[in-house]
């Protein structure tokens, strides 16, 4: 239970990755300004986070059962919160999708959208009415830079982030009149074991529906040019977490944060043309006809790095 002055902050996914660290950076805030109430589906996989999170657990960090495909299991879990009040949301949970569209289903695309998107809607839906009537309260949405400039072979990802990034924009509007404030964070590739075990699982899959030269663009053309970025340009899930906790600190926090500088030309390259053409053709270029000089300027950059373009985060403030 939360002590006097301090912020509620909930947060949906935390069994691993971004979720787990940022649930453990407030609940280890040395003003013990944060009580966090972490989140996931299934509280047999809670083990990770504890172990990270230590005498806190008790004390600053508190665990709800919270599915977020599941209006029932969102508002038994909102209800399971003392006065159902919340100073800070945090939509962490998500899932990926990356593969040639012809060979995806769409009950898998639709598995996508429920969690990445309906399941933020459900969560905002079920906190927000409170936070109006108190005039005050803070929306933060995990987005993603691909919920700004889509990816080759993300296609259904990346429609996922676009779809709640029109969403919040739209929102964040209305919210200002009540006093509530929402911010994106919008990390690029984040360097994590599952992620990297995910690229290596697809790289094993067979793509029925797809013609050959697809696949064969997808496993020995894109896959590989991933890795790269995600080895040399990927930040962490720590880098991620001290990002969003700095948002949550900030006295104006902005409504849009990307995480990665290197990612801002990318966004900029985007909007410099209405047409669309000049970010289409570049990613074309970049991906086919660059490929294996991408390769080398990737490790050149990552040996001559050494990791710090990763830690590197654009400040919220």
């Amino acid at each position: 239970m939360a002590t006097v002055g301090q912020k509620v902050v909930l947060i949906t996914g935390c069994s691993s990755g971004i979720g787990l660290k940022i649930a453990v950076l407030l609940a280890k805030d040395e003003n013990q300004r944060y009580h966090v109430i972490a989140t996931m589906r299934d509280l047999k996989r809670k083990d990770k986070l504890l172990e990270a999170a230590g005498d806190t657990y008790g004390k600053t960090l508190s665990l709800l059962t919270l599915d977020v495909c599941s209006e029932e299991s969102v508002k038994q879990c909102i209800n399971n919160v003392k006065d159902r009040h919340i100073d800070v949301l945090i939509n962490n949970a998500g899932i990926g999708l990356v593969g040639p569209l012809e060979s995806i289903g769409i009950d898998e695309m639709k598995k996508v959208f429920e969690t990445n998107f309906f399941g933020v809607i459900r969560m905002i839906k079920e906190v927000m009415p409170d936070m109006k009537k108190r005039r005050s309260g803070h929306i933060i949405v995990m987005s993603s830079a691909m919920g700004l400039q889509g990816v080759v072979f993300n296609d259904v990802y990346a429609a996922s982030k676009f779809a709640m990034e029109g969403f919040c924009e739209s929102l964040a509007v209305q919210l200002l009149k009540f006093h509530v404030k929402m911010s994106m964070i919008e990390p690029g590739p984040v360097h994590t074991e599952f992620e990297m075990k995910m690229l290596e699982d697809v790289s094993q899959k067979e793509y029925p529906g797809a013609d050959p030269d697809t696949v064969h663009y997808f496993k020995k053309v894109y896959l590989p040019s991933s890795v790269d970025i995600f080895q040399t340009l990927g930040q962490t899930p720590d880098d991620i977490a001290k990002c969003t906790k700095k948002v949550i600190e900030a006295s104006s926090p902005r409504f849009r944060n990307l995480t990665n500088p290197l990612y801002t030309p990318i966004v900029a390259l985007k909007m410099a043309d209405e047409t669309g053409g000049l970010s289409v053709n570049a990613f074309y270029h970049l991906l086919f006809n660059l490929g294996g000089l991408m390769h080398i300027s990737m490790t050149v950059l990552r040996w001559m790095t050494c990791g710090c373009l990763r830690s590197r985060t654009i400040s919220p403030n």
